[in-house]
């Protein structure tokens, strides 16, 4: 690679990528050391930017003025990525899907490296409601017929040759294999940008490859800051969708407003129905949301209950307005504090948490809302919940006694 010494103030990510200074400013370093390691692996929770600061990376290795901040510095007459020859993307894959839908992605994500273009979050690009879950993932004939011989061109007009491998994690063990011979023995002019939303999930040999970029979730302030920017949102609805996607631009970004804040009532209408004990109402919400959403819709949903529980520990531990993210149902979050005095609320948001593995794991959702909920019923008086930790399959009793 041409040795080039780019100023301390260049900005990686020009003025597309948001936040994330710090991994911005690690990569910087890393450029101007002139040694640049063979694989990188961007790590954080989803909708942070980690494909959007891969592929500026990726510009900045092979001197593209598009997500860089290069400007006079660019050493490449290409637009983007996009059109570069040596820089190569891959996102995971539904078993069948066509050519054709996957150019349609990869295009959209050039014009916009925030765009929603995952399988598992976005099924279908014509219909943002669609709730037909598509399992993408990395199988060996995807390996072997499309990333592999990327991985064995010579750089034709960049310093290397980059294999962008989006969600690592869903790669199938043979694939996952495969490709940990190429990370064993990889050739000069190769760098791979892997990203990955669970990096506990990977196998050992193959973080032990990469040098690893770790990056935060978003704050607010910046979210909202991007929203009314990039997306020409509106103040307002640029602070709430800011407050309530747990520092996850591309939901924020994504989602309308209004459709978050008919989830958030129905949140709260949940949670009264768990501490009332109203089988009627937790189960016609159960369905509901088993209905209308994906396995993806699930997960953000979820989200949204934490985010609201975090809220009422904010407001018993006397926190001030800017710190709760929803901040305009100040007064139901008082009338839910006053009554749930003896709460236990972190055991709740633990909760949560086990209750996201099962969604990953393809468990009916409708069961998993109507266990919570009578799990939460007892939670929220203070009590223990009726349930083993060595025996968490069984049946949990339907009413207190």
């Amino acid at each position: 690679m041409t040795s080039i010494t780019y100023p301390e103030n260049l900005d990686i990510g020009g003025h597309r990528v948001v936040g994330q200074k710090m991994a911005r400013n690690h990569l910087l370093r890393i450029l101007n050391s002139g040694r640049l390691s063979h694989a990188y692996l961007f790590s954080g929770p989803p909708g942070i930017g980690k494909k959007a600061l891969g592929l500026a990376f990726a510009e900045m290795i092979n001197g593209i003025n598009n997500l860089t901040g290069l400007g006079a510095l660019a050493f490449s007459k290409k637009s983007s990525w996009f059109t570069h020859p040596d820089i190569h993307l891959f996102i995971p894959l539904p078993t069948g899907v066509s050519r054709n839908e996957l150019t349609d992605r990869v295009a959209l994500l050039a014009g916009d490296p925030y765009e929603m273009v995952d399988f598992g979050l976005r099924p279908a690009l014509n219909s943002d409601n669609s709730s037909a879950n598509r399992k993408a993932f990395y199988a060996i004939d995807y390996f072997s017929g499309e990333i592999k011989p990327a991985a064995y061109l010579k750089p034709n007009e960049g310093h290397k040759t980059i294999i962008v491998i989006t969600n690592i994690e869903k790669m199938r063990k043979e694939a996952g294999n495969a490709f940990l011979k190429l990370l064993e023995e990889p050739s000069e002019n190769l760098v791979f940008i892997l990203t990955t939303d669970h990096i506990h999930s990977l196998l050992p040999t193959i973080t032990s490859r990469c040098q690893i970029i770790p990056m935060q979730p978003l704050q607010p302030q910046e979210i909202e800051q991007a929203l009314i920017d990039h997306d020409g949102k509106d103040p307002e609805d640029a602070r709430y969708l800011s407050r309530t996607t747990n520092g996850n631009y591309v939901y924020a970004r994504f989602f309308d407003a209004e459709r978050l804040k008919q989830n958030r009532k129905e949140i709260i209408d949940y949670l009264r129905a768990a501490f009332t004990q109203d089988p009627f109402k937790i189960i016609k919400i159960s369905d509901n949301w088993s209905d209308s959403m994906n396995s993806d819709g699930h997960l953000a949903l979820l989200d949204m209950l934490e985010t609201f529980i975090r809220d009422l520990m904010l407001f018993q531990a006397g926190a001030n307005e800017e710190s709760i993210s929803n901040v305009d149902q100040l007064d139901v979050i008082q009338k839910f504090c006053k009554s749930l005095e003896k709460a236990r609320l972190e055991d709740m948001i633990a909760q949560i948490a086990e209750f996201r593995k099962l969604i990953l794991q393809n468990v009916q959702s409708r069961f998993i809302y109507t266990v919570m909920a009578i799990r939460f019923s007892y939670l929220m008086r203070g009590l223990n919940t009726p349930v083993e930790k060595d025996n968490e399959w069984h049946h949990i009793p339907a009413y207190l006694p």
